[in-house]
């Protein structure tokens, strides 16, 4: 009986820890990684593009042609899924069409490669950051954007190749980028030599980076670009737009990849979000939508109304414009996550990119 009733006081001893663990591992959670609530700047704003009630046929063949993912990962070990798909982003769009010269460089450290499209001017730069969720991507995979870049701004495109997770820790690739703005402000295609034009631009996790980079330029007091363009960007890492739920079905690309997620707690979200980057998923270098958005140079962002980051794009331009600077949202009915890299067989994006290339000629 003693030894009965020693053990009966041992277990509930080892459940109420339990259960004071798991209150804490929920108040840190939810009073220290979360954000805070951005439900105010969710009302639709800019402009919205549609071609109809229904996506077109060039559009439904982008949607078959994703399908093909779930073919590259078949029996694939989770395991070597990432370079599975890198290998699968760097071979996906054919490049031999392309007339724009790529030649490899050191951007201070950083590996890179310029992009100059025929008659491309020196002193007109573009910083181009590549989306791929952070551990895919490089400048071989985005070379369809970064050609277009060049031609519409008749400049010289700078993609990097910044460090990826999860060989690197994420603030490698944030390092990586700011390394490569100082050095694109002195350095062009010919040599030594200050920019006479100065953008940045990005997509997806290109997006985020951008974003938070141009907020980092701000505050340390460089030159700031003319203007920065941010496609389909995550802005916001404790995963707090309602996107993220309410369009996973309707999102081919990210829904099938990533749309599992959101079957799990938000709070366990939350400690694994800040387990793999070991940075609190609220801070504004992570999370470009809670820091300080005034004086920045304008912004383009564009998104699908489609897409599970839609709400990351909304609610960082929402609150950019009430904090006074000059950003503008675009969207369009249907598509696909960056869809503008689908160009120029899809329609919309060769009419996302020559809003793009308006955009940054008034700047």
């Amino acid at each position: 009986m003693h030894c009965g009733a020693l053990a009966d006081h041992l277990l509930t001893e080892i459940a109420l820890v339990l259960i004071v663990l798991l209150v804490l591992f929920w108040a840190i959670a939810r009073f220290h990684l979360r954000g805070r609530d951005l439900s105010a700047f969710d009302p639709p704003t800019g402009q919205r593009f549609s071609r109809g009630a229904a996506p077109g046929s060039e559009h439904r063949a982008v949607v078959a042609s994703l399908g093909q993912l779930a073919g590259v990962l078949k029996d694939v070990p989770r395991s070597e899924h990432i370079p599975v798909l890198r290998k699968y982003m760097d071979e996906l769009f054919p490049v031999s069409e392309l007339t724009a010269a790529f030649t490899p460089v050191d951007a201070g450290g950083v590996p890179a490669e310029w992009v100059l499209a025929p008659g491309a001017d020196a002193d007109r730069r573009v910083l181009y950051i590549h989306g791929g969720a952070f551990t895919m991507g490089s400048p071989k995979s985005h070379r369809r954007l970064t050609s277009k870049f060049s031609e519409i701004t008749g400049g010289a495109v700078l993609a990097i190749d910044y460090r990826l997770m999860p060989e690197h820790r994420r603030m490698a690739g944030i390092e990586d980028c700011r390394t490569a703005y100082r050095w694109l402000l002195d350095n062009g295609p010919r040599g030594r030599g200050s920019a006479a034009k100065m953008w940045v631009a990005g997509d997806s996790a290109g997006g985020n980076l951008t974003l938070s980079l141009i907020a980092w330029v701000r505050d340390n007091g460089l030159r700031a670009p003319d203007a920065a363009v941010a496609l389909s960007p995550a802005t916001d890492s404790t995963l707090g737009s309602p996107s993220l739920r309410s369009n996973i079905a309707s999102d081919p690309m990210i829904g099938p990849l990533f749309g599992w997620l959101a079957k799990f707690p938000d709070a366990l979200l939350l400690w694994f979000g800040w387990y793999q980057t070991r940075i609190n998923p609220r801070d504004p270098v992570i999370s470009p939508v809670y820091g300080d958005l005034s004086r920045l140079p304008p912004v383009l962002v564009q998104a699908s109304e489609a897409e599970m980051l839609r709400d990351d794009a909304r609610r960082y331009v929402n609150r950019a414009v009430a904090a006074g600077s000059p950003a503008r949202l675009q969207t369009w009915d249907h598509m696909v996550h960056v869809w503008q890299i689908f160009h120029p067989e899809l329609a919309e994006g060769r009419e996302a990119l020559e809003e793009v290339r308006k955009f940054l000629a008034a700047t």
